[in-house]
């Protein structure tokens, strides 16, 4: 490969920074409003985010995956301020930050195993992440039901988690694989 072939896409990390951002503050929006006593419409939409840092992994490799997660961070925090209560801003920013960033390491190590290995495994250790810390930042205190709400959610997060292995192996065609496995920086 030439270095022209190796450098990481200028495009595509503005098109990952873009959906995350996108989604993240939908997701911040829509964790305001209960579907029922167990979940919020925010956890419906918040797995899309893995599955666009599972892409940006597999395409641009963890670095590069890495930039989307900080840069989608931050714009997303910035968004979710002006459009969402701050608190849950605050709590989105973080809970997002580390789970994102989990997400990155364990795709990256799991990479050369089978195709659905790496998207379903760092999605629910994410999701799992996500989900303890996002509630708890979030809710805690507020006499909400927050942890039947974090039940509900890490359910539906766990359920698109293997919904989302569609879209994931379905966009494997369009987005080759980094053929090289980056250690990291």
């Amino acid at each position: 490969m030439t270095q022209t072939s190796l450098r990481p896409s200028t495009r595509g990390v503005a098109l990952g920074i873009l959906a995350m951002a996108v989604v993240v503050t939908a997701s911040n929006i829509l964790v305001q409003y209960p579907l029922n006593d167990w979940i919020t419409w925010g956890a419906f939409t918040y797995p899309i985010a893995f599955l666009v840092t599972d892409m940006a992994n597999r395409a641009l490799g963890p670095a590069q995956a890495r930039r989307v997660v900080y840069a989608g961070f931050a714009l997303a925090v910035v968004l979710s301020i002006l459009l969402a209560d701050p608190r849950i801003a605050l709590a989105s920013g973080t809970a997002f930050l580390v789970a994102q960033l989990l997400d990155v390491s364990i795709f990256d190590r799991l990479r050369k195993s089978a195709w659905w290995q790496a998207p379903l495994a760092s999605s629910t250790l994410g999701s799992v992440t996500d989900t303890a810390l996002f509630f708890s930042l979030a809710f805690a205190g507020t006499g909400l039901p927050w942890v039947t709400w974090a039940v509900g959610d890490l359910g539906v997060k766990l359920a698109m988690a293997l919904v989302l292995l569609i879209p994931f192996r379905a966009l494997m065609a369009f987005v080759p694989a980094l053929h090289t496995r980056e250690s990291g920086a």
